[in-house]
């Protein structure tokens, strides 16, 4: 059994400390409220995200010292800890060793926190995934895509990645979409054609000798119409291009 300094003080010790964790988290939400009441549709990513970090990390700091007060109340538990610390250089290099993954991860989330590459409500571009930030957590960023989807990447990954961050500057996006003709195909007349077509801008992007790739920017739309504008625009194209019998393979 362990022996506490005070029969029911370390319980309490713990309780006040999740208690306070709770008030800190519900004040914060409350502040949120009354602000969307006050001022309602005016919002800042920029604080939103860093309030939202700050609430956590605090929860996080007073839950831990609250466990570690709570513990340090055992008196065995206490002279445990007084031996650990006479190693404590061997202690902390366990624990960094065994706590290295969440220790990075909690690093990155302070630096996109601060640094900012992207906010909540941004929409992003990160390796195959595409969608509105959901949220900044201490470990972890949640992406939501068009369909609904929820995406969890670990914070490392976030900050030592290639970000597409579309909605950073601007709230709305070009489109950009790419097709391709046969490598002797003529392709002024490919990039004359599609101009005339979506009256846009077109231009040769890539040549190969498998086929040239082309180029074609439309309008700037709401980012969450980007995909599918896109795909209109692709169709669009490709059917001028089947037209003018410049698509591999096939004739008009």
């Amino acid at each position: 059994m362990l022996a506490a300094t005070g029969s029911h003080s370390p319980w309490i010790t713990a309780g006040v400390a999740i208690v306070v964790a709770f008030a800190v988290a519900f004040g914060v939400h409350r502040a949120f409220e009354r602000r969307d009441r006050v001022l309602p549709g005016v919002h800042s990513p920029v604080i939103d995200t860093r309030l939202r970090f700050v609430r956590r990390v605090l929860i996080a700091a007073i839950i831990l010292i609250g466990f570690f007060l709570a513990l340090n109340q055992f008196a065995s538990l206490s002279r445990l800890a007084t031996s650990l610390l006479a190693s404590g250089a061997i202690a902390a290099a366990i624990l960094g060793f065994a706590a290295r993954q969440t220790l990075a991860n909690f690093v990155a989330g302070v630096m996109l926190a601060v640094t900012q590459p992207l906010r909540i409500g941004d929409w992003v571009s990160f390796e195959d995934a595409y969608g509105i930030v959901e949220d900044v957590r201490l470990n972890y960023t949640v992406l939501r895509t068009p369909a609904e989807q929820r995406i969890v990447i670990p914070n490392e990954r976030l900050a030592g990645g290639i970000l597409r961050n579309d909605t950073l500057a601007v709230a709305a996006i070009g489109l950009d979409v790419s097709v391709w003709i046969a490598a002797g195909a003529d392709a002024d007349r490919a990039v004359r054609a599609l101009v005339e077509e979506t009256g846009a801008g077109a231009s040769v992007a890539e040549a190969t000798p498998d086929g040239i790739r082309l180029a074609v920017s439309g309008e700037r739309v709401a980012p969450e119409d980007k995909g599918a504008r896109e795909a209109e625009l692709r169709a669009a194209c490709l059917r001028r291009l089947h037209a003018e019998g410049l698509l591999p393979g096939m004739q008009p």
